[in-house]
């Protein structure tokens, strides 16, 4: 009887594990999709628009960069608390930098416009605000409906295959993305300062 009733907590608590493995991995794969997202309309404006990127706004895709590395490693060598803190490390990051280039830019005025076109009437850096706001209020959420790590040592991502393809899938985009990036940096900026007013090594 008690060999029974071990046999069905058991069951009862890999049943769980499970659910908060699939819970975790979800929420981290919605925030890099989220994040690889907002990337790729930052490339259009640049390349399709003609928008350049600022110093800060480049720091700004970097922080960004950073976030999905630290979720890449989790799904890369399983979850630990290291790479979560790695990816709130470059959102606070993130969070500071536009805090930064907002309140320079909070009053227009020559040399310290806001740069680029809104979206929804909202400019990048205070965008980056709300960005970093939510990713921090994401992670909470992810904290407090998971709660323990426990579950993590049988419910690897490996054990959702279609959840593993997707996030093999957007990782690789995010690791295209952050090569074009780096290239576009060099040739924008060459070996010097930055400036937006053109590709350096193409003038």
């Amino acid at each position: 009887m008690h060999l029974k009733l071990d046999i069905l907590a058991e069951t009862r608590a890999a049943s769980t594990d499970r659910r908060l493995a699939a819970i975790n991995h979800t929420a981290m794969l919605l925030m890099m999709v989220a994040i690889a997202a907002i990337l790729t309309v930052a490339m259009i404006f640049q390349y399709v628009k003609g928008e350049l990127p600022c110093p800060l706004c480049l720091l700004e895709r970097v922080a960004l960069f950073g976030v999905c590395f630290g979720i890449m490693r989790n799904f890369r060598h399983g979850f630990a608390y290291r790479n979560t803190g790695l990816s709130l490390l470059w959102t606070i990051f993130l969070l500071v930098v536009s805090v930064r280039q907002s309140l320079l830019d909070i009053y227009p005025r020559p040399g310290h416009a806001y740069i680029g076109s809104p979206i929804f009437g909202i400019h990048m850096p205070v965008w980056s605000i709300i960005i970093a706001l939510a990713l921090l209020v994401a992670y909470a959420i992810k904290v407090t409906l998971v709660g323990s790590d426990a579950f993590m040592r049988t419910a690897d991502i490996a054990t959702f295959p279609t959840l593993k393809r997707i996030a093999d899938a957007v990782s690789l985009y995010v690791i295209a993305i952050l090569t074009i990036n780096a290239v576009s940096v060099v040739v924008q900026c060459g070996f010097g300062e930055c400036h937006t007013f053109g590709y350096k090594l193409l003038q």
